[in-house]
């Protein structure tokens, strides 16, 4: 079809901006997407529908209409519900790439115009294997006729008879083909998957389980990385009940196409998360730099509608902190333990009315920080007004590491690692940075144990470690400095790492043998530093106390 005969079609509410010379372009698609570069899910000769959310600045109109341009689409489609005209850089960015834009009237649904172009375009090509992907690439849209993963695993079971399900890395079911998959096989596939991604062969992946035979394909989702050790715990995948060893090329090819619209979702759910991040790491920011409790809670007030929308009452909150050592350390470990967060949360904790998880995750460094609401009201006394299903529960680390456990431990092999700290519910600004505080001292906790995967939570915490947050600041940092300063200021002077010594020595309980066989030093050299220490400092690391003192020095700094 033509895109002429799109303009002549009245139901359809179009209005012609700019391209009246390029009318006969061929429309072979239709893409709905609100993302900034959407190239990647175009094949060329789509009607592109957007609404107009990617558009912050008037110089983002170039750079959107140039990708659309250059990926070949008919023509684009652009909503007025958002805003009241079309913006006219935009319609300066399509004349200068003569690319035909349209502005779609409110009141037209882009459903409604996705579904006619489908239907012709299907029409012109019945029987043809391809039409079901073009079906699978209009209910996965980003805009309002997407129909999510479930839409397209009806699809495969109609179309194909396939039975499919899109699973986490944690084995969570994202979708599904109206028979839920037993816990203990999702978990089982999950963990096939990262071990057959680990080793870098192209999927799909075969893997029999109970008897029965699945084929895995990866959901590829954004850039990635160049290692596959910066996704592999966090990537989505398509369990297929069926050998696909046996396959023609032609449906491994349908399949592989799935998995990329599959990858839209996951894109937008990824960008959906990227106001929470922010607000995670404004909030997080405030709580490490100390800010004052009121400061804290009108920013958390702030951020309630994105966070905890609809809720009646001061949420509870958890914090939970999460990290990913690898071996060689050339993995990004903040980014990797961040999308890992996100993905063992999003099944754990509180959502909204519109379903969507309220999970706010940043990340310093090389660790991850969530901040995890739990409920509008008193934790297990029930669902808060706007908030769907049961009130969820504090997280426990028993919880977690049952789930985590199994699935991981194959993706994380023999380099790899995660430790994770969880906090108790406070229900105040006030709390939040004694639950930072204990998440952290938690997942230390965890980070002491043996496994590839540890968790700890704030009940496993000693008494001294408990009290640390309520230390005020001007005793903290006077304590502090009379241990440490001179031995920073030696260090800085001599290039030497008193500090790091003292913490290794701390750690092994005073073990000369021990110390110096994680530094990697002779025990003479190490009794030198220990003695420029207590030089330094005028303590005995012999005497019980001091050590003490130093070991709470370290934690408070």
């Amino acid at each position: 079809m033509r895109l002429r005969a799109l303009l002549d079609t009245e139901a359809l509410g179009l209005r012609l901006l700019g391209g009246e010379a390029e009318l006969d372009r061929a429309v072979r698609g239709v893409m709905t997407t609100d993302l900034r570069d959407p190239s990647r899910y175009l094949a060329g000769g789509e009607l592109v529908l957007t609404g107009l959310a990617w558009r912050r600045t008037a110089a983002d109109s170039d750079d959107f209409v140039r990708i659309l341009a250059g990926a070949g689409v008919a023509g684009l489609a652009a909503g007025e519900a958002e805003l009241s005209a079309i913006p006219d850089d935009l319609v300066h960015a399509c004349a200068r790439h003569r690319l035909p834009l349209f502005a779609v009237d409110e009141r037209v649904a882009f459903a409604d115009i996705t579904e006619y172009v489908v239907r012709q375009v299907s029409g012109e090509r019945a029987g043809d294997l391809a039409a079901v992907v073009e079906r699978h690439r209009r209910l996965m849209s980003s805009g309002p006729a997407g129909g999510g993963p479930d839409a397209v695993l009806d699809l495969l079971g109609s179309d194909l008879d396939l039975r499919a399900w899109v699973l986490s890395s944690t084995g969570r079911e994202i979708g599904g083909a109206g028979h839920p998959l037993p816990a203990p096989v999702r978990a089982e596939l999950a963990g096939a998957q990262q071990a057959a991604a680990r080793t870098a062969r192209p999927g799909p992946y075969r893997v029999g389980v109970q008897g029965r035979t699945y084929s895995l394909f990866p959901v590829r989702a954004g850039a990635g990385g160049a290692d596959v050790r910066s996704r592999v715990l966090s990537d989505w995948f398509l369990a297929v009940e069926a050998d696909a060893g046996e396959w023609p090329a032609e449906r491994l090819d349908l399949l592989q196409g799935v998995t990329q619209l599959i990858a839209v979702e996951r894109d937008r759910r990824d960008a959906a998360r990227a106001v929470r991040r922010r607000l995670a790491g404004e909030i997080f920011d405030l709580v490490r730099g100390a800010a004052a409790p009121a400061e804290i809670g009108a920013r958390l007030r702030a951020a309630a509608p994105v966070l905890v929308p609809g809720t009646g009452g001061e949420p509870h909150w958890q914090i939970v902190i999460a990290k990913v050592d690898w071996a060689g350390g050339e993995v990004p470990a903040g980014p990797a333990a961040q999308a890992l967060l996100e993905e063992v949360l999003a099944g754990q904790a509180a959502q909204g009315a519109d379903g969507a998880d309220r999970i706010a995750v940043a990340h310093a460094e090389d660790k991850a920080m969530a901040l995890v609401p739990l409920t509008g009201g008193t934790p297990g006394a029930g669902p808060a007004p706007g908030m769907t299903g049961a009130a969820p529960e504090p997280l426990h680390a028993e919880t977690l590491l049952g789930l985590l456990r199994g699935p991981l431990t194959r993706g994380l092999g023999d380099d790899g690692r995660l430790t994770i700290g969880v906090s108790a519910a406070v229900h105040s600004p006030e709390g939040l940075r004694g639950a930072l505080e204990e998440a952290r001292h938690a997942r230390r906790v965890a980070a002491a144990r043996p496994g590839r995967v540890c968790v700890a939570g704030h009940e496993e915490l000693a008494s001294h470690v408990l009290l640390l947050p309520f230390v005020p600041d001007d005793v903290r940092r006077a304590f502090t400095a009379r241990l440490l300063d001179p031995l920073r200021a030696y260090d800085r002077r001599h290039r030497s790492e008193l500090i790091p010594t003292l913490e290794a020595f701390l750690d092994c309980d005073g073990s000369w043998t021990r110390c110096a066989g994680r530094l990697h030093l002779h025990v003479n050299t190490l009794r030198y530093r220990i003695s420029r220490i207590e030089q330094l400092t005028g303590r005995d690391l012999a005497r019980l106390e001091d050590k003490l003192d130093f070991f709470l020095a370290l934690r408070m700094s």
